[in-house]
Parts: structure tokens; C-alpha cells; sequence
């Protein structure tokens, strides 16, 4: 295992030196494209210890001078990288729009799609026309039997529903497709916000009223029907709220897991048509589907036969032209960023139109794919490719001697980690097979028409999906996206093109800069097959516990620890970190710094690593993690992000991380009664 390890190594060093065999003083060497050697070392407080606040003092400066832009929710080092990618986006996408003849048939497709994105004065011409058929079927909505086969229709109209069913991979049969039915319906971002009794959210909820009165008003109703129609409608999604499972169990793989033949679902869930709903899906046939939250089904359904059909036909109003306010007049689009952009987010401003309609034409779920096949010809060395599985191989190699050397987990158990690690199968930059986006429909000069051509195209493709096997070649991220993640059902660790850049991969920067970036990130969706619900999936992708049951109590014993800790983390006053919630991204980040950093002192095969700028390798390991996470956000938005979203706060990881970890105490000399010490008894390391 050692030598690939020093393979992966000697692949850093040596694209840091340069490959010519000019001699050395002759040549300038490359640099790094941030600082001299991967980390700016400007952005560092030094009035702030190491050991009060590692995220200060690593971006201290910046955090003071940095002032968010008015379109900005947050900003940082993750952000920077995604706003080069738009650029690179939008450069293949107006070649697209202005190439004449254009060279191909998706390009004028890419072209068209964006043109008519910009073109505000059509859509302002057009105002609320593009809705008027989805608007006049919902008024002919007469019974129940009509209003089934609306929420049938919620994914192509862009309406709302109290539940949807999906399709999705089968936990314990990733080779297929399945049916899943799922509690929906909320115009708020997360049931908190209806049920929340904190003065923050009693104002979002007013605010929340008033906006949906306004939204309605621009449906060409008086004031006095709109006003009375938003109090009915808002009364509806506080009773759907109240039925909704809160974030902690949707996430639980367990609970979630409910399989069902379909007359067992018509028997427990009676006095719903689910036959009528599944047809107006494009759904027929099923004979087995999963029903995601139970609990919450019965109610819903008796809120959709209790509540007056005319309540329902507001509520269907409001969520159609809500849900499709980006793509109408610029009358409807600032109202609807009225609320959810400045009252929920805090935004000061919308974005640049461009940037908005870069995010739609290039949306997975849009032709994305289809401009990610320029972005890798254009941004993407085939070197990369080569380097990044090397690297992949790096972590898994580390990974394997952390878990051959955990005390906590047995022999029996330690097998079955040890299999599912060699079974990561990792996907670099870009697929292998590009999906054909020829058939989708593009309308110059229309750009409703083409939102509903996209929508259409893909809903279709997702109900195909129930009659044939899993796609395990399928992408559920484009190339020029600056993310990465783990895909339970397949055991796959993916990562596109846009990440493999400064802060997170240079290859000119110090290896310990590299590590503490790109391998962490790798060790990071790693550590998701090996998290607390990750770890209830085995080398096959299926859902079956593979661990003894004192190996199980050992590990859920650790992860209370570190969700105890990330309980008492308060990014906002007055709001906390959902430790529960958040705890396999901090599973994940903790295991992925830490594999990270074991495969960088690998990498040095017993030496020292030389001292830089008067900085030593793991102080630069270190920084580079915290220059990654280097972020402003909004209050508002951080708020939303602690509802919302399963991720810790930036600040918490770098500092929740670190704290735990030996080898950063050792680096900075961190000592008792310092802010972040922690006695080593307390310190949690699970892989």
C-alpha cells in the first residue's frame, strides 16, 4: 500500500518541479496561482491565537474587509470558484448564441435558450400570458377527481402538491428504479418556519403572507381576494407543516426506507385516488413503490378531503405562478425575489440576469451536459484526469490503514469496511457517455415555452426509468459544477472538473496545500460511505447492516460525541447547529481532514517536510483547509442554511473539525484554556 502512496506523491512533486530536464538555474519554477505556494497568507489575523479561533486567525483579515456585494448571499473561496465557472459557462454559451451558422444543433439549442432568457422585453410583452392554460384548467377544477390529477401534474406545471412521489434508486435494490412517495407542499423552506415561535420567523411568517397577496394580485385578482385567499392559503401550509417530519429523520435511511405493493398502499392510505395521481404522472402499472414518511401520509390526506376544493385552487394559483416567477415578466420575477430573495435570504439584489440564465441553460436538470462536454475540452487537461485517480488512490490507501488500525471496531466488522473501501468506485471530471439532449425542443425567442420543453423532456425520462435497470454510469452533478459527492446505491465518490482548481488542486502548489485541500474534499466523500447512514450501506450499494451490534453501539457512541459538540455551536445569535442534522457532513469532514492527513505523512516517507515562510507542513496542511472554508454569509441566509441545509456553517468546518484532530495541537502548540483546546479524552476521531 506504501507504494502507491509514493507514486501519488512523486506524481506532486514532480509537476511542482517541472518535467524539462533544462537545468534548474536556468528555468523559473511555476508557481503557485495563490501566494507563492498555495495559501495567501495575507488573509491571516495574527492578534488572533491559533487556539481561540483557527478560522480568524487563517482568514481574520479578510473576514474584516471583505463587504458581501448586494447580490450576494455569501462569499468566499468555494464561491470564487463557482463564479469563474459561470464565466467559463457563459463564454461557451454566448459563442453558442452568437456563432453564425451555428456549428450544431444543440449549440443553437444552448443559443436560443439563453437569448430568450435575456430577452426581458418578450417576456414583459408576453406578462402572465405563458400561465393562462395552467391557470384556466385549475379554475375548472370541480371535485377531487380534478384536483388528484393537478398534483399528478406538480413537476411539469411547476406547482405544488402536499406529497409528490419521485422516482428514486432502491435502497436494497440499487440495481432498479422505485416509486417514492414523500410529504411536500410547503412554500417555506423547512416546517420550522411555520411552527418556529422565535420573533425572527413570526416576521417571516407576516411577510410571507403579504408576499403570497402580491403574487396572487399579479394573477389579475382585486386586492380584497387576494388578501383573504393568502390568509387560507398560509392556514393550509401551517396545518401541512405541522404533519411534516422534521430533517433529523428524512435524512434517517431506516426510517425512510418503507416499502410498499401497491395495494397495501391503497388499503393504508385509503380515500386518496393514488391511481388518478400516478396516471396524470405518466405513471402506470406499479407494483411496488416506497412511501418515505407514513406517518405524515394519513393526515395529508385527510387535510386534501377536509380542506374546500376552492382553497385548494388558491393554493395551486399561487404555487404556479410562484414557481415559475423567474421565467415570466420582470413585474412577476422582482416580486417573487421580493421575499424569497431580500425577507428570506437577506439579498439585497438579484443577481445579473446572465448569471441567472447561465444557471438555467447549464442546469443538470436543463443542457448542462451538453455544454459540459465544451467546459472539459476547454478547462480540463486530460492530466488532471490521470492525476485526480492517482490522488483517489492516495486517500484510499491512508483510509485503509485507519481502519486496520481502529481499536473501537472489530474483526468482523473491519472486513466488511475494508471491502466496501475497495469497492469506492471513483468518477473524475466528466462522464464517459454524455446524455443526448438533441430531442428536447428549444423555441428561439420564447423562453416559457422552452422551460416546459426542458421540464417535459425530463419528466419523461424520469418515469422511463421505471421499466429499465440503473444507469450506473449516470452523473447527478455537470463538470462545470464546483461540488462533489457520494452516491450510497452505487459506493461512488464523484468529482467534476470545476472543483479540481485553486484553492482545492494546484499543481504547482506545496503537497501539504494539495492535501489539506483536494485530499480532504476526496477523504470527505469517502468518509460519507463510512457516516451514520452511509455506514448502513454495504460494498454493493445495498442497505443492510454489516456491522455487529457492539461495533454499532461503539461507533454511535462517538457520533453522539461530536453531535453533542456541534449542538452548541451558534453561527447567529439566538440560532444553533442542528448537531443531529448536520452530522454526516461533520462525520465527513472530520474523517476526510483526518485520512487526509494521514496520507500526507505518508507522502513523506519518515522525513520532515521543509519549513516555508516559516511554516511547517502541517501548518500549511491545516491552513489549507481553512483558506477553503474562508466564507462570509448573510444573517438571513445563514439562518436558512441551519433549517435547511445538512452542511455546518463554514467556520465550524474548520474550527469543529481541527479541534479534534492531534495532529493541528501538535502543529500550532495549542495549549489549555485556550478557546478551541479540548482535553485529549474529549477530542472525537471515529475513522
Amino acid at each position: 500500500m506504501r507504494k502507491t502512496l509514493l507514486i501519488a506523491a512523486a506524481v506532486l512533486v514532480a509537476v511542482h518541479a517541472g518535467a524539462s530536464q533544462t537545468p534548474a538555474s536556468s528555468i523559473a519554477a511555476p508557481r503557485a496561482e495563490i501566494g507563492n505556494w498555495g495559501v495567501d497568507l495575507s488573509n491571516r489575523d495574527p492578534a488572533v491565537a491559533p487556539g481561540d479561533d483557527f478560522f480568524r486567525y487563517a482568514n481574520g483579515k479578510w473576514l474584516a474587509t471583505y463587504q458581501l456585494k448586494p447580490d450576494e448571499l455569501r462569499y468566499g473561496a468555494f464561491v470564487a470558484l463557482r463564479y469563474l465557472s459561470e464565466d467559463r459557462v457563459k463564454e461557451i454559451i454566448e459563442g453558442a448564441a452568437t456563432t453564425s451558422p451555428p456549428p450544431g444543433p444543440v449549440e443553437q439549442k444552448i443559443g436560443d435558450y439563453y437569448v430568450s432568457y435575456m430577452d426581458m422585453d418578450a417576456r414583459n410583452a408576453r406578462g402572465l400570458e405563458p400561465l393562462r392554460p395552467v391557470l384556466a384548467r385549475i379554475e375548472a377544477i370541480s371535485g377531487k377527481a380534478d384536483l388528484i390529477a393537478a398534483f399528478g401534474r406538480t413537476a411539469v406545471d411547476g406547482t405544488s402538491a402536499p406529497f409528490v412521489a419521485e422516482i428514486d434508486i432502491d435502497n436494497k435494490n440499487p440495481d432498479r428504479y422505485i416509486l417514492n412517495v414523500t410529504q411536500a407542499g410547503l412554500g417555506l423552506p423547512d416546517r420550522e418556519y411555520y411552527l418556529d415561535k422565535g420573533e425572527r420567523f413570526g416576521k417571516i411568517r407576516t411577510e410571507y403572507r403579504a408576499h403570497i397577496a402580491r403574487m396572487l394580485r399579479l394573477t389579475d385578482w382585486d386586492e380584497t381576494r387576494a388578501t383573504a385567499a393568502a390568509g387560507r392559503i398560509f392556514a393550509l401550509e401551517v396545518q401541512m407543516a405541522l404533519h411534516h417530519w422534521p430533517r433529523t429523520d428524512l435524512r434517517d435511511r431506516d426510517k425512510t426506507y418503507n416499502l410498499y405493493r401497491f395495494e397495501k398502499l391503497t388499503e393504508e392510505f385509503a380515500g386518496y385516488d393514488w391511481i388518478r395521481h400516478l396516471q396524470a404522472q405518466d405513471v402506470d402499472g406499479v407494483e411496488e413503490l416506497i412511501v418515505a414518511t407514513p406517518t405524515a401520509i394519513t393526515p395529508l390526506i385527510a387535510l386534501v378531503n377536509d380542506t374546500p376544493i376552492e382553497t385548494w385552487k388558491e393554493y395551486l394559483r399561487y404555487h404556479l405562478v410562484s414557481g415559475n416567477a423567474e421565467y415570466l415578466s420582470q413585474e412577476i420575477d422582482d416580486a417573487h425575489f421580493a421575499f424569497h430573495g431580500r425577507i428570506l435570504k437577506g439579498q439585497e439584489e438579484q443577481r445579473e440576469r446572465w448569471k441567472r440564465a447561465v444557471n438555467t441553460v447549464g442546469d443538470l436538470r436543463g443542457l448542462g451536459e451538453a455544454i459540459g462536454q465544451v467546459y472539459v475540452k476547454r478547462h480540463f487537461p486530460p492530466d488532471s484526469k490521470r492525476q485526480m485517480r492517482e490522488l483517489v488512490e492516495n486517500l484510499r490507501a491512508a483510509f485503509r490503514e485507519r481502519i486496520g488500525d481502529l481499536e473501537w471496531m472489530g474483526e468482523e466488522t473491519r472486513k466488511e469496511a475494508l471491502a466496501k473501501l475497495e469497492a469506492f468506485r471513483p468518477k473524475i471530471g466528466y462522464p464517459d457517455e454524455w446524455r443526448d439532449l438533441s430531442k428536447i425542443a428549444i423555441t428561439a425567442g420564447d423562453l416559457f415555452a422552452n422551460v416546459q420543453s426542458v421540464r417535459a423532456y425530463f419528466h419523461a425520462y424520469d418515469m422511463a426509468r421505471l421499466a429499465r435497470p440503473t444507469d450506473k454510469e449516470e452523473w447527478f452533478m455537470t463538470p462545470q459544477t464546483v461540488n462533489a459527492y457520494y452516491n450510497p446505491s452505487f459506493n461512488e465518490i464523484v468529482f467534476p472538473a470545476a472543483i479540481l482548481q485553486p484553492p482545492f488542486f494546484d499543481p504547482h502548489a506545496d503537497p501539504a496545500v494539495n492535501y489539506g485541500a483536494i485530499g480532504a474534499v476526496i477523504g470527505h466523500e469517502m468518509g460519507h460511505g463510512f457516516d451514520d447512514q452511509g455506514s448502513k450501506v454495504d460494498a454493493r450499494g445495498v442497505q443492510r447492516n454489516w456491522w455487529t451490534d457492539d461495533d454499532r453501539r461503539r461507533f454511535d457512541a462517538r457520533t453522539r460525541e461530536l453531535v453533542a459538540q456541534y449542538d452548541k455551536y451558534s453561527p447567529v445569535p439566538g440560532e444553533k447547529i442542528n448537531g443531529e442534522f448536520t452530522q454526516g457532513e461533520n462525520i465527513g469532514d472530520l474523517g476526510g481532514l483526518s485520512i487526509a492527513y494521514h496520507a500526507y505523512k505518508l507522502s513523506l516517507k519518515g522525513r520532515e517536510a521543509p519549513v516555508i515562510d516559516g511554516l511547517t507542513g502541517d501548518q500549511r496542511f491545516f491552513l489549507s483547509w481553512a483558506q477553503v472554508w474562508r466564507a462570509k454569509n448573510r444573517d438571513e441566509y445563514m439562518v436558512m442554511r441551519l433549517k435547511s441545509d445538512p452542511h455546518s456553517p463554514e467556520e465550524f468546518r474548520v474550527n469543529g473539525v481541527v479541534r479534534n484532530m492531534d495532529g493541528w495541537y501538535a502543529a500550532f502548540d495549542i495549549k489549555p484554556g485556550q478557546g478551541m483546546f479540548l482535553e485529549p479524552a474529549r477530542r472525537v476521531s471515529i475513522w
